[in-house]
């Protein structure tokens, strides 16, 4: 791996990670709000398909470390501490990296400053510009949080209530009801209630990728929900049109996580994809 001369890294002790199987590395990196068990379907999937799936949990996120200081959640310091952990798993080969929606962000961020370390990129809902949300969503993010105590007293009962009523979907379903099964929306729920609040100050922190998208050459997968209600769905293909060796396929059913809702189909959108590299 190539990295800077006097790169400082945080603490990569503090980092919570999962490896599974052997091959070539393929790094998992979960969106805001949530942590590596986003990739509980794709991570087995990939090592039984002779690849090494290495996932971890974000700054702030899951068990990874918590800084007390709101000023710490800048999307530098959670690509800091994610670069970090990286170097610390001695890969040797260039990577393929598989990041959705924030994950998606810093994937990209990856390939810009360190290209050769980088194989490929699948891109799930990826959020490269903060043109992608709604205007109310513009208006929220571009605000910084200042008071934390609400959201740290929302019981986990709230955000499942909330996670179970977004899930509802009379369609295309899971479980006739839910387009999420059951053990996604409790975990989904879990991921909410353990983050650090002081997380929703990253949004505000990113800078709109948009203009370096034509030097991201390694070849890439952009997949999406087609029914996304977070990040507009057109983005996703002109996305997929600014990158110079860039794909684009939507999944008609899913949203936002796409990789949760419909598993074994992007499973095998992804591994036939990567079969191509």
């Amino acid at each position: 791996m190539n990295w800077p001369n006097g790169m400082n890294h945080p603490a990569v002790d503090k980092v919570n990670s999962v490896r599974q199987g052997d091959g070539r590395p393929v790094i998992l990196i979960h969106g805001l709000a949530a942590s590596l068990h986003d990739w509980d379907s794709l991570a087995p999937a990939l090592a039984t398909s002779g690849y090494q799936a290495c996932a971890l949990d974000l700054l702030g996120h899951g068990e990874s470390c918590k800084p007390e200081r709101l000023e710490e959640y800048t999307i530098e310091n959670v690509f800091q501490h994610m670069t970090g952990w990286m170097e610390s798993l001695h890969l040797g080969d260039p990577s393929i990296l598989i990041g959705h929606s924030l994950g998606g962000y810093l994937a990209l961020e990856y390939a810009l400053r360190f290209p050769t370390n980088v194989r490929a990129l699948v891109l799930v809902n990826p959020f490269y510009s903060t043109r992608q949300l709604s205007k109310f969503l513009q208006f929220i993010f571009q605000r910084q949080l200042m008071n934390t105590a609400i959201i740290e007293r929302i019981p986990y009962r709230l955000f499942r209530i909330v996670i179970d009523m977004t899930s509802l979907h009379f369609g295309s379903t899971v479980d006739g009801v839910h387009i999420l099964p059951e053990s996604v929306r409790a975990q989904t729920a879990l991921d909410y209630k353990r983050a650090a609040p002081g997380i929703y100050n990253i949004p505000r922190t990113l800078r709109d990728q948009t203009p370096d998208l034509p030097r991201v050459q390694v070849p890439a997968l952009v997949i999406w929900g087609a029914r996304d209600k977070t990040l507009a769905p057109t983005s996703f293909l002109k996305l997929a049109e600014a990158l110079p060796n860039g794909r684009g396929q939507a999944i008609l059913p899913c949203g936002h996580v796409v990789h949760q809702c419909h598993p074994e189909q992007f499973n095998r959108e992804v591994l036939e994809y990567l079969s191509t590299i």
